[in-house]
């Protein structure tokens, strides 16, 4: 027979057995309804229909074919392990053209076909013409390459009381910031900036001359040139005659392995800066030789590095037969940024905009990415989920960029999470 206190026990273990079974019940039942939400949300859908909006073509199409070809992948190698919740990801593709109206078109046609979110967007002045159409429509964009600093801060608390663009892309103060940083350190103080006329120009010609205020260094002279313009001669010889011992340039390929070019040809022997986009492969192959020696800002450096990223690497040359990506960081962004959408709307089990922008904000895992390891990447106030102790120096060389020093390429192999004050 047991005595008093065996018995006590007994009965206690009895009631935790008891309480533990109806807590599991509770927990089965609690997620059972969340299937529910989210298959109820689903219920005429078979797939999840996730817009896909970048220029694939034009002078801007390396970085979204690129982006697009990593957005693919994702979305591949998600599908093929069972799709969200069961349903499979559907991309509807549109083609901006990089042309502004063309993406507030597209913007306005995905939100009314309610695609439940929307990743791409590679031009700041196609941003700023989309963002209202998500905004308004309460449908998550995630900004897979543009680097616009106004793309996610025009709706941010307390502007507005949520806000649905996020971004896995640096911004233009980021990558300012490291330029400005990298010139300091090398004593060129005195620099002629130089920028295409578009939204993206206007945007890095205000983030470096704040940045290189606050670095000390000198902006001896501005200036601007147009999106097709191909004879820069009269502006490197006034960046020339203004005594500048850097160079730094914002644009897209094309106009800037014009102005590589032209540097060269004038015999001006002076180093090439600028914004990542000097990465580009329309830049790397229409500039040459010219185009050696140019540095910018890199989040991403197609070489070998963690286990995630030699997938990514080997996935990509696989499905598309080559191995250099016409824009290696434009790819990788895509990439990630896709299956952090996706964990997202898994997380929230809903296809509702609000419910998916809210897990994209309370992100309760940390994503090792091809980039970087996302951990909180983002929360209600900041949608950005680079900082810049993930981006590196970048150094065309040879025809392809690599690490323009080893300390970076040391530090790539480095775990890089968010620092959540910059």
């Amino acid at each position: 027979m047991p005595n008093s206190f065996d018995e006590e026990t007994e009965l206690d273990a009895c009631q935790r057995t008891i309480a533990n079974s109806n807590r599991a019940k509770k927990l089965c039942i609690t997620s059972a309804l969340s299937l529910c939400v989210f298959l109820s949300t689903a219920v005429h859908a078979q797939t999840i229909r996730i817009g896909l909006s970048g220029p694939f073509t034009g002078g801007s199409s390396p970085m979204g074919e690129s982006m697009r070809n990593g957005v693919r992948l994702a979305a591949d190698e998600i599908n093929s392990s069972g799709g969200i919740n069961g349903l499979p990801i559907e991309l509807i593709e549109r083609d901006d053209t990089a042309n502004n109206e063309i993406g507030a078109k597209i913007a306005d046609e995905l939100t009314r076909a309610k695609v439940v979110a929307t990743i791409g967007i590679v031009n700041t002045g196609v941003g700023l013409a989309s963002i209202d159409y998500y905004q308004k429509a309460k449908i998550p964009l995630v900004v897979a390459v543009s680097t616009g600093p106004a793309l996610t801060r025009k709706f941010s608390p307390p502007s507005q009381p949520v806000n649905f663009i996020f971004r896995v892309s640096p911004t233009l103060d980021l990558e300012a910031k490291v330029l400005a940083a990298d010139l300091k350190r090398k004593g060129l103080m005195r620099v002629a900036l130089m920028a295409d006329t578009t939204p993206y120009g206007d945007s890095g010609v205000s983030s470096f001359a704040e940045q290189a205020r606050i670095a000390g260094l000198d902006v001896v002279i501005e200036c601007r040139f147009k999106v097709g313009d191909t004879d820069m001669s009269s502006l490197i010889k006034r960046a020339r005659s203004a005594g500048a011992t850097a160079l730094v340039v914002w644009g897209i390929g094309p106009e800037l392995a014009s102005i590589a070019r032209g540097v060269q040809s004038s015999g001006w022997r002076v180093p090439l800066l600028g914004s990542w986009t000097l990465s580009m492969r329309n830049f790397i192959d229409a500039a040459g030789p010219a185009g050696d020696g140019a540095l910018m800002p890199q989040t991403f450096i197609q070489d070998a590095g963690s286990t995630t990223k030699n997938s990514f690497l080997l996935a990509y040359h696989r499905a598309y037969k080559t191995d250099l990506i016409p824009s290696p960081m434009s790819a990788a962004q895509g990439y990630d940024g896709m299956h952090l959408l996706a964990h997202a709307i898994r997380q929230s089990k809903s296809l509702e905009g609000d419910a998916i922008r809210n897990a994209l904000e309370n992100l309760n895992f940390r994503y090792q990415g091809v980039v970087t390891s996302y951990e909180k990447p983002f929360s209600s106030r900041d949608h950005d989920a680079i900082t810049t102790n993930m981006i590196v120096m970048g150094k065309v060389l040879n025809g392809r960029v690599d690490y323009a020093y080893a300390e970076d390429q040391q530090r790539s192999a480095i775990l890089r999470v968010k620092r959540h004050s910059n």
